[in-house]
């Protein structure tokens, strides 16, 4: 018997899809499962919901614990075999507003905040420090343990743990399994797509901005010819077409290849589509400023009807897409499992800087996690990469060296921040929000 520590409990359906998805996996239904989080209700909610699915599922096979507050902290991860971190640091309210709202004073927009940009580095410099805590914990209470990171800005983080600390650590992200399905549903070929069967891949790059570099039928048919004309279709006439897709798609027009994460992400890591003097664009790629709050506000609302649902004594769940019960699996048995995962880049993709996190496929058995080498990508390819490493690297150096000087430099760096303000406005934009996170953030001098 084994263990799975939930890092960020609270996240309730998240830690149902996970934790679900390990009682369906007969080699881990007898895990003894610990709950963390530092808000009292959300844990205890989700333990309640745990508890449930545990007898539905499981027969009760599972030891469901919960630990409230740093204070308890190390006795979740005692002896834990894989922990799932899935923290938001600072939450929707007062942090996601705060990295909305503050840069709009600056005439920034953005659309989700998360992984890139000033929301982005930000809300990494919230999280890094509260990793170096799990990691120090880790090595005193679970050093063979398995961390499994799903929280982002995820190449940040991930990367931080990997290059800062000796926890192992992969960073894991939904965009791979969804990228051709995603991209045949905005062609309008989904039901072709469902008739085909499993399609031949390869996807390299960075997390939310790895390519999907090549795709071939059952037949071994090169599908991108195809893909490329009907992208090309519907950009050349986008109202006909209902597809939010438009900037994914354009990067087909433009660079040859379609990316994993969805458009209105991908609109803000570059400084090609988000720009105030040409708001005509904001239009044409039907991109959702303010995409994340609005997400967070509907996400809030709906929790209040399926707190009722996975409270009540009927729940069950259905085996999800997510990694993490597949990883565990793979490692306690040895059956192999192909991942995209979230690694460093120790010679993997060799025109991409050697300490950036790379998001590649990746073999998971008794072994752990071992990343297949990709070589080149396309240069076009690698140099979008690299106009988001920039920022990414130093970040992660500011993060440990909390040098305020390297925030403003990862700043002017990013793509969107520095195309759309003044070098100054981007030094006093960071102020006004080290100033407004001051109670979530170490000091910086």
């Amino acid at each position: 018997m084994g263990k799975i520590t939930f890092m960020g409990a609270g996240s309730t359906v998240f830690a149902k899809n996970v934790l679900g998805d390990s009682m369906m996996t007969e080699a881990l239904r007898d895990f003894e499962i610990a709950l963390y989080d530092i808000d009292a209700e959300r844990l205890q909610e989700s333990y309640d919901m745990i508890v449930l699915l545990n007898k539905n599922i499981n027969e009760g096979r599972a030891k469901i614990s919960r630990y409230l507050g740093v204070e308890n902290r190390r006795d979740a991860l005692r002896g834990a075999d894989f922990v799932v971190n899935a923290i938001q640091v600072g939450g929707y309210d007062p942090c996601t507003i705060i990295d909305f709202e503050i840069p709009k004073k600056y005439g920034l927009r953005q659309t989700i905040a998360d992984t890139l940009g000033i929301g982005g580095i930000f809300r990494t410099l919230r999280t890094i420090p509260v990793l170096e805590g799990f990691a120090e914990d880790m090595q005193a209470v679970c050093p063979n343990a398995w961390f499994l990171n799903y929280t982002n800005p995820m190449a940040m983080l991930t990367g931080y743990m990997q290059r800062y600390t000796d926890v192992k650590t992969v960073g894991l992200c939904h965009s791979v399994q969804v990228c051709s399905k995603s991209l045949f549903r905005s062609l309008g070929l989904e039901a072709e797509f469902e008739k085909m069967g499993p399609v031949r891949e390869k996807i390299a790059g960075i997390n939310h901005m790895a390519w999907l570099l090549e795709i071939y039928d059952a037949n071994g048919n090169d599908l991108y010819p195809e893909i490329k004309r009907r992208a090309g279709e519907i950009l050349e006439h986008p109202e006909n077409y209902e597809t939010q897709n438009l900037v994914r798609l354009d990067y087909i027009r433009r660079f040859g290849y379609y990316c994993t994460e969805s458009s209105e992400h991908n609109a803000e890591y570059n400084n090609l589509y988000i720009k105030s003097k040409y708001p005509e664009l904001i239009d044409r790629y039907r991109i959702p400023l303010d995409e994340y709050p609005r997400r967070c506000i509907k996400q809030i609302e709906k929790w209040k009807t399926q707190r009722e649902e996975y409270l009540k004594g009927d729940i069950t769940h259905t085996r999800s897409r997510e990694y993490a019960s597949h990883i565990m699996e793979a490692i306690v048995t040895g059956k192999p499992y192909e991942i995209g995962g979230n690694v460093l880049n120790t010679g993997l993709i060799t025109n991409l800087p050697h300490n950036a996190c790379v998001e590649v496929p990746c073999l998971v058995n008794k072994r752990g996690i071992l990343p297949t080498v990709v070589g080149d990508l396309p240069e076009i390819c690698a140099a979008m990469n690299r106009t988001n490493i920039n920022p990414q690297l130093l970040t992660i150096e500011a993060a440990v060296t909390r040098k305020k000087e390297v925030v403003y430099q990862a700043a002017m760096l990013d793509p969107h921040t520095s195309s759309e303000l003044s070098i100054d406005d981007i030094v006093a934009l960071c102020d006004d929000l080290f100033e407004a996170h001051k109670d979530w953030l170490p000091a910086y001098k």
